[in-house]
């Protein structure tokens, strides 16, 4: 039977269903974490700003890691480390399911101070399972074909996109919220089943970069880069903006910058080709990418707060009314990498970012008396916009670099999306709790869910959220001018 597949003419998409487990396991599991922030607040008894970390401790470790897992992997192989990240994902995932009982048994009074290292380490799991799983699905597809390979890839998405907050919802509603952790178990045993059947040692064990000197003053030049201004932005808003130690965050974060563009303008095998970023199309699909993730991750992190507090909805109510979010990358994912591979990307970047930044600014105008209707239309018209965006401009930024460069830049591309991620929610978390704090309120999340509607409390909650929305459906229009003005992207 492994014969048949290894030499069947459809072997790509044998790989790339053997990925797509390991892409729901992923998305299934950010998914159901979003819908359970406000009940692990609750739990752990934490304020907006500390309930962020549990997201924030993963995404920060993820992004810090991708690229020195991306070279990696072009180094070793895509295979071995895409393997070792399913099983260390899953480890830690059982793990920060447990951190009560572990806390418990080690005698530390808070849980999430448990929690929290596990979900860092899960970040450098998660890191290993990114910077390959688009590399690997990339590399067995032809140049013709490789829009539909990302197009059903993002549809892939999409199913993990509805099935994460509908089993995290009902987990948390009829279960234990433990279980969202726990559920990754079996799910990433799967994978590694499926991984090590289909994918062959020859193909992805071995890289005509193995011989290759490793830059490792690039890899920590880049690692203390991302951490050094994501830290400083997720710790701004609790620490204050002007205070001694973020100025210094970015004043670290500046001085590394520089030094790493001198070091890989100098090495002779680098952490990141710089000369990459020459091709409009790799720059501008980067660069955009980060700043449609900086609008989904704030709409994945405020969203659900505001229904419990606002609609009064629980878990699993909050859960379904995410479902058409993630139904439209199921519809338009593969529609879109299809057409774009006949008709060019640029028309398909451009309207879906436009489409992303209406749906935002749409939601920025909610409160407490939004009708069913509207809500669900401006989620819609921004679910729609993210869909069609992605595919093609992942198809891009992949067909203007070579196959030796893929694991690199797929790191790249999952960069973007993990440091769009974590600067999302570090703003949103900012922009709420400034708006809160200017009217005399705290960012404790219970009393905002059990307030009132028409209280002071939840009016600036609300209020927040509006500055939130607005900002960030700016933030696509600026990216939709972008790629009408390069005219590389066809």
């Amino acid at each position: 039977m492994r014969n048949f597949i290894l030499k069947s003419s459809n072997y790509k998409w044998y790989v790339f269903f053997a990925m797509a487990t390991g892409s729901l396991t992923n998305v299934i599991h950010h998914g159901a974490v979003s819908i359970a922030l406000p009940t692990l607040a609750k739990e752990f008894d934490v304020s907006l700003t500390i309930i962020q970390w549990v997201v924030l401790a993963e995404a920060l470790t993820i992004s810090s890691m991708l690229l020195l897992m991306g070279k990696l992997s072009d180094t070793i192989g895509r295979k071995p480390m895409y393997l070792l990240g399913c099983l260390f994902f899953g480890l830690m995932s059982l793990c920060s399911g447990s951190s009560t009982y572990i806390a418990a048994l080690i005698g530390i009074s808070s849980p999430i101070l448990v929690m929290i290292p596990f979900r860092v380490l899960q970040g450098f799991a998660g890191a290993m399972i990114q910077a390959n799983g688009m590399a690997i699905v990339t590399s067995v597809f032809p140049d013709n074909e490789r829009g539909k390979g990302l197009g059903a890839h993002g549809s892939i998405i999409g199913t993990g996109g509805v099935l994460g907050p509908i089993i995290g919802g009902f987990l948390i509603t009829y279960a234990s919220w433990n279980w969202i952790f726990w559920i990754n178990g079996p799910l990433c045993l799967l994978t590694i089943c499926a991984t090590s059947y289909v994918l062959t040692s020859k193909q992805f064990n071995k890289t005509n970069l193995k011989s290759a000197k490793f830059d490792w003053v690039g890899a920590t030049l880049s690692t203390l880069i991302l951490l050094s201004l994501l830290v400083t932005l997720s710790n701004g808003s609790s620490v204050g903006w002007n205070s001694l130690s973020i100025i210094a965050g970015f004043i670290v974060f500046l001085i590394s910058l520089v030094f790493f563009i001198f070091w890989e303008l100098k090495f002779s095998n680098p952490m990141l080709d710089l000369s990459l970023f020459k091709s409009p199309a790799l720059s501008v699909g980067v660069g955009s990418n980060f700043l449609s993730f900086l609008g989904i991750s704030s709409f994945r992190f405020i969203i659900p707060f505001f229904l419990q507090a606002a609609f009064k909805y629980n878990a699993a109510q909050v859960s379904l009314i995410l479902v058409p979010n993630a139904v439209a990358r199921i519809i338009l994912g593969p529609f879109a990498g299809l057409y774009s591979d006949k008709y060019g990307v640029k028309i398909f970047t451009a309207t879906g970012l436009l489409l992303s930044g209406i749906g935002l600014i749409m939601l920025g105008f909610m409160n407490a008396e939004t009708s069913f209707l509207y809500l669900m239309t401006s989620i819609m018209i921004f679910s729609f916009g993210s869909a069609i965006f992605m595919p093609p401009n992942s198809s891009s930024i992949f067909s203007s670099v070579s196959k030796n460069n893929h694991g690199v830049v797929s790191a790249l591309v999952n960069l973007s999306r993990n440091s769009g991620n974590v600067s999302g929610i570090a703003m949103a978390t900012a922009i709420v709790a400034a708006t809160m704090l200017a009217f005399g309120f705290s960012s404790d999340v219970e009393p905002v869910i059990n307030a009132n509607a028409g209280s002071d409390l939840l009016s600036s909650f609300i209020l927040g959220m509006k500055y939130v929305f607005l900002t960030m459906g700016i933030v696509q229009f600026i990216g939709t001018i972008a790629h009408l003005r390069v005219k590389k992207i066809i």
